[in-house]
């Protein structure tokens, strides 16, 4: 019953080309994850510079999901939508023709960003369809498009061994142009959504700790997921000396299993809390990170992050459960912000990891750091959980 109810309301196409701009997105903006062996192999790479390889996109989409959050709630999200796939064109062309020294691949890199700031439109211009019921599973739905790093994971690499790593940025334009399509077919803005608060308001809510409590959370869960998945092939590569193209493929296992499992965790939310989730998550996450730095055997390891993703991917819809609960006028904002934390925290991760595997000659210590802020996190979690219950409780109360 509850599930019939929730397609008769809202706007399932809008819901759908949503999703699918995530999707492409997603599979643009991890491309130098997907193809970072190649590439790396030709030019020779260190340890740090494979790191901040990976991560020099996830620091542009951090620093352009403000902007186009603001864009999308003054100019409307399918509007930003679009001119944000127009934008992303031009890095696979740079890309495809041009880019043969690693100062282009760091500025095409930079503009891949592009693509990750596409969080900060999909997820308010579908969540605003849906009543404050079903919040958790419509963004746990649109917020699934994450799901398209694994077509960059799973194809990225053969097609490079094929055809090399510039002809991908190519062939990257191809479902680029069918989802500008249906996106300006299908997307419809909400007629009952909140007018876009003013910059007074911006400022005030960003003085409120709980927004910055938030971020700190995604900077985890999402920049976990993210960062990890630029750095996971170099890491299977480098570590276990597995092919190219099998390290692509365990990457694919691990991203498959996080990206889909966010709706699950905004489901999962809506119904015991999201904070009650997320602290549970971050518990399970924190140890499995204290297995995984051990460096086990590579069925372990891989089991491993198996489990780690799918914990990252259950926060990313749980975390999203919340902030209508905290900030129900100001959810594009928030998207915005929270999403460039969750950048930061994926540019910041592969960085430590490259950094602490050239200073020590082992991935263990980056692994078993992040496992310690991990554990910050619950702490935290748990001391927001009666508070957001309390306001969940009195907004039902109002509502009745």
């Amino acid at each position: 019953m509850a599930r019939k109810s929730f397609w008769r309301v809202g706007h399932a196409p809008t819901l759908l080309s949503s999703f699918l701009y995530f999707d492409i997105s997603f599979m643009i903006w991890n491309l130098l994850g997907a193809l970072g062996v190649f590439i790396a192999e030709q030019f020779a790479l260190t340890p740090a510079e494979k790191g901040l390889m990976v991560a020099v996109p996830v620091l542009g989409g951090a620093m352009l999901r403000i902007p186009m959050g603001l864009l999308a709630d003054r100019w409307g999200g399918k509007r930003a939508g679009l001119l944000g796939m127009a934008v992303t064109a031009v890095p696979l062309v740079w890309g495809w023709q041009f880019a043969d020294r690693m100062s282009d691949v760091y500025a095409l890199g930079f503009l891949l960003g592009v693509g990750g700031a596409s969080f900060a439109v999909a997820l308010p211009l579908a969540s605003r369809w849906y009543p404050k019921e079903y919040q958790g599973l419509a963004m746990g739905i649109a917020g699934a498009g994450n799901s398209g790093t694994v077509l960059a994971t799973l194809f990225g690499p053969r097609l490079a061994e094929a055809y090399g790593w510039n002809a991908v940025f190519g062939l990257a334009l191809v479902p680029l142009v069918v989802v500008f399509l249906l996106f300006a077919w299908l997307a419809r803005e909400c007629p009952t959504a909140a007018k876009p608060v003013s910059l007074r308001e911006y400022r005030a809510v960003l003085q409120r700790k709980e927004a910055w409590l938030f971020c700190f959370f995604y900077s985890l869960s999402f920049g976990g997921f993210v960062g990890l998945t630029g750095y996971l092939g170099i890491f299977f590569f480098d570590e276990y000396s597995v092919s190219k193209v099998t390290a692509g493929d365990f990457v694919t296992a691990v991203v498959f299993a996080g990206s889909f499992i966010r709706p699950i965790g905004g489901y999962i939310a809506d119904r015991i809390g999201g904070m009650r989730l997320l602290s549970l998550l971050f518990a399970a996450g924190a140890v499995l990170l204290v297995c995984i730095g051990a460096l086990p055997p590579l069925f372990v390891v891989f089991g491993l992050m198996l489990v780690l993703f799918l914990c990252f991917g259950a926060a990313n819809g749980a975390l999203f459960q919340v902030v209508p609960t905290w900030f129900p006028k100001e959810v594009g904002l928030l998207t915005g912000i929270i999403g460039a934390a969750g950048g930061l925290g994926g540019f910041l991760l592969p960085n430590v990891l490259g950094v602490m595997k050239q200073w020590t000659d082992s991935s263990a210590y980056g692994f078993w750091m992040l496992a310690f802020v991990f554990m910050v996190a619950v702490m935290t979690a748990r001391r927001l959980q009666g508070t957001t219950v309390a306001i969940e409780s009195f907004s039902q109360k109002a509502a009745e």
